[in-house]
């Protein structure tokens, strides 16, 4: 599988960059004719699309909720734990990916300013469920960016070798990065522009952290050494010790989840490293 990931990667081309960057100057061009590039305004020309959403996907909100989870790194990470065995080039490319996005997404967020739902809108005009989140960070969404981040990495390690079946499988991926992120929508913490702009960053840093690992390998070879298993081992503890505490407060289907995963995951671990390191 390891093999199969690696050669993946290695068909990539940079012209992988130009959709995404044509998406970006769509919506900064939208912005810019109807001078919508600073925070009041650019939250007014999207208000009636974002209370139309809000109103129909928080019409589930035990779904919503289950679902904006997946834009927690922590949790994605625990759902593709059992990969750091079979597919450690996957990972390697994704920790990359998953660092760039973060620093993407905090400073973006710091430089933009554009207020929360929460913070511009009256409450009784729309749906929070969870958290209430305030503040002038909304663009771009984070969790936008950790959804398509770790979904464009898995993609593009994952891709069939026919066009069908890869044509397929790019699309259930998307489809499925953007149901995901338009949860933040329906839980009322972010316009809808957030999503789209942090859908397309997270793309492009997945992109990235795939191309910075494989041009500069050595940064994380030692993830493929076997030897390190234990350092994975600690990790996905520690998670499985955060998502007790989530489950003791928050009885979400996808805690329970990605619980199972972290402790199937350690299970395996442990197995490896003790057969092929210690034995």
């Amino acid at each position: 599988m390891n093999q199969c990931v690696v050669d993946n990667f290695a068909k990539l081309r940079p012209t992988l960059f130009l959709l995404p960057v044509a998406i970006l100057l769509v919506v900064l061009g939208f912005l810019f004719t109807n001078n919508a590039l600073n925070p009041n305004a650019y939250v007014e020309i999207q208000s009636d699309v974002f209370f139309t959403l809000n109103a129909k996907l928080s019409q589930y909100p035990t779904l919503q909720d289950n679902l904006t989870q997946m834009g927690n790194a922590m949790i994605f990470m625990s759902l593709l734990a059992i990969l750091i065995i079979y597919a450690p080039q996957m990972w390697s490319a994704l920790l990359l990916a998953s660092i760039i996005s973060g620093i993407v997404s905090r400073f973006l967020k710091g430089a933009f300013g554009v207020p929360r739902p929460a913070t511009i809108f009256a409450h009784d005009t729309f749906n929070i469920i969870g958290e209430q989140i305030h503040g002038y960070t909304s663009c771009p969404s984070g969790h936008s960016i950790t959804i398509f981040t770790t979904l464009t990495v898995v993609m593009f390690a994952f891709m069939p070798r026919e066009f069908r079946n890869r044509f397929l499988w790019s699309f259930a991926i998307i489809l499925i990065g953007l149901l995901l992120a338009s949860s933040r929508v329906g839980v009322g913490a972010h316009h809808p522009l957030d999503v789209v702009i942090g859908s397309t960053l997270g793309y492009m840093s997945g992109l990235m952290g795939i191309f910075l690992n494989r041009r500069f390998p050595v940064i994380l070879r030692w993830v493929e050494n076997k030897k390190f298993l234990p350092v994975f081992g600690l990790l996905f503890a520690g998670f499985a010790i955060a998502l007790i505490n989530k489950v003791l407060h928050t009885h979400l289907f996808i805690f329970y989840l990605s619980l199972i995963s972290l402790i199937v995951s350690i299970y395996a671990v442990i197995k490896m490293y003790l057969t092929e390191v210690k034995g």
